[in-house]
């Protein structure tokens, strides 16, 4: 049974910082691609970061210079810190897995977290 449970979301205000923590069990980390998402009320899911699993890390552009995604395979987890937080990055955060592949996309992840709550006040 694969296991993705997500943790360290809360309320901050803008400018603040959260670390999101994504621990993983059934599966070995390092020989998947694993990745973050986010849902805003009323928007689509979208693609924040992830690592496929060469251990590359991969960042939509509203993430680029603010999030950092890292992976620490003793825990089998995968981390998100945010750094800079606005307004708009308030959403529901997800981790999501899948076998690794060759060529990265944000498509085919199977397994998902219940995710965990980022609110960020202005």
């Amino acid at each position: 049974q694969v296991l993705l449970v997500e943790s360290g979301g809360g309320k901050v205000q803008a400018g603040g910082s959260l670390r999101l923590s994504c621990a993983v069990s059934g599966r070995t980390v390092s020989a998947y691609d694993i990745a973050w998402f986010r849902q805003a009320p009323g928007k689509e899911r979208e693609f924040v970061a992830g690592k496929d699993w060469n251990n590359f890390p991969h960042y939509a552009d509203s993430a680029k210079g603010r999030f950092t995604i890292s992976r620490d395979d003793a825990k089998n987890a995968v981390d998100l810190q945010m750094n800079s937080l606005k307004a708009e990055d308030t959403a529901i955060y997800y981790c999501a897995l899948r076998p690794g592949r060759d060529l990265w996309g944000i498509s085919g992840f199977g397994f998902w977290g219940q995710g965990t709550q980022v609110t960020v006040s202005s």
